[in-house]
């Protein structure tokens, strides 16, 4: 008598789960698949920011959630912008940022590697595209303020930023692979096979 009724609730249960483990497995496997993809993620991200941006134009409203996104996407540049062990923070045995022209050149390693940073930015507009669709998210206020605010805190934030690279000699960016001016080889050999 025991064992009546009692597993319907169990099993449901289970089931559930089970469904929303194979879900964030099928949602794994993509995001591992888009990752050598850098510029089709990024180009798509960017569509979300334009929708996202079309529609609190459209709806002209939701401004304190444009304004939280902003706070949060300015943390996650500093994040991306810093290197992983910060000199000034915390002396550590590991690389270190080389601060003489005579150090090691030692990689950049970012504290927020680049496809984390994407997928918090590409998540956090998905999260704020939706929280435009409920009112109790739109809260009255005077946007030029929020907007003023929001622009000297980033200047501020990427002032401090840049005297932090300027210090300690790093730039967190890979402009593509070094050149070095020496000798250049004739193309004469391919010419002459043309012939």
């Amino acid at each position: 008598m025991e064992g009546i009724g009692g597993d319907g609730p169990s099993t449901a249960a289970a089931a559930l789960n089970q469904r929303r483990h194979e879900l964030s497995k099928l949602f794994q496997y993509f995001l591992d698949k888009s990752t050598p993809h850098t510029s089709y993620r990024w180009i798509g991200s960017f569509v979300l920011v334009l929708i996202y941006a079309l529609r609190v134009y459209y709806v002209q409203g939701f401004y304190i959630v444009t304004y939280g996104l902003g706070i949060y996407i300015l943390n996650l540049l500093i994040g991306f912008l810093s290197p992983l062990v910060d000199p000034e923070l915390e002396p550590s045995d590991g690389p270190m940022l080389p601060t003489k022209g005579s150090d090691e050149f030692k990689p950049f390693i970012r504290r927020l590697p680049e496809f984390k940073f994407w997928y918090a930015i590409t998540k956090a507009f998905c999260i704020a595209f939706v929280m435009t669709f409920f009112s109790m998210f739109d809260v009255p206020v005077f946007w030029p303020i929020l907007l003023c605010y929001w622009l000297v805190l980033f200047i501020l934030t990427m002032k401090r930023q840049i005297m932090h690279m300027i210090k300690y000699k790093y730039m967190p960016f890979n402009l593509g692979k070094q050149t070095y001016g020496g000798r250049k080889y004739a193309t004469g050999a391919s010419s002459s096979r043309a012939d």
